[in-house]
């Protein structure tokens, strides 16, 4: 089973994907509210795949995808961004996200874009 770290700072939107996730065989092993506490998620669980918001107190997802990527540059990180963000969506696969996803989450987009990014990190 494929672990995840989902990091958003609505708890609504961490239930809503973690829930989507493991109703399509994906086990969320960790979840974080900001940037700082992704890192460090990170680093403590070494998950299969990130799911990071962007906008976020503390630490930004942009902030917090570069810092993954300098512990582990295989890591494997997509960015979640809300409608009207795409200055921010091309600034986070610049720097390393594998594929963003727009909120609000529709499962019938999400499940198939994380099992292709799996298996095309695994390439």
């Amino acid at each position: 089973m494929k672990s995840v770290l989902v990091v958003d700072d609505a708890s609504f939107m961490r239930l809503a994907l973690k829930t989507m996730l493991e109703k399509n065989g994906y086990s969320v092993i960790a979840e974080a509210e900001n940037g700082i506490k992704a890192v460090e998620k990170y680093k403590e669980h070494h998950p299969d795949i990130v799911t990071l918001d962007i906008t976020m107190p503390e630490m930004d997802g942009i902030s917090a995808l570069k810092e993954i990527l300098k512990y582990d540059p295989k890591a494997v990180v997509i960015m979640a961004s809300a409608l009207g963000q795409e200055v921010y969506i091309k600034e986070a696969i610049l720097a390393g996200a594998k594929y963003f996803i727009v909120k609000p989450f529709k499962e019938e987009h999400i499940v198939p874009v994380l099992n292709k990014v799996l298996a095309d990190s695994k390439q």
